[in-house]
């Protein structure tokens, strides 16, 4: 009798280990999802700022030469791309955010 008493509790002390790592699992994982999502938003914002401080520069360049037009070309797709995409990326995180904080 006193044999199986023993090996339920050694079996219920492992069983609380594996519960704290995985507890401590799952934390380590929220956080590293929570950073990563403050990251993208700071990311985006600078790279907003960054577009409207350069205000197109590309307008201006002389289009005659094919290497200037293929790097002109590459520089509107990727503005272009980026002002549609990001808003809803950065309003996306945010909403992640929030309810990760929320959910605590």
């Amino acid at each position: 009798m006193e044999t199986e008493v023993d090996t339920l509790k050694a079996i219920s002390e492992k069983l609380e280990v594996i519960n704290l790592q995985l507890a401590q699992r799952k934390t380590t994982r929220r956080k590293i999802i929570h950073w990563f999502l403050i990251t993208v938003c700071v990311v985006i914002v600078i790279t907003f700022a960054i577009l409207f401080l350069l205000k197109s520069p590309y307008l201006g360049w002389n289009y005659g030469n094919p290497e200037t037009a293929v790097l002109g070309v590459a520089f509107h797709s990727f503005e272009w791309l980026f002002i549609r995409t990001a808003p809803v990326i950065l309003i996306g995180a945010i909403f992640a955010i929030a309810y990760m904080n929320q959910k605590k």
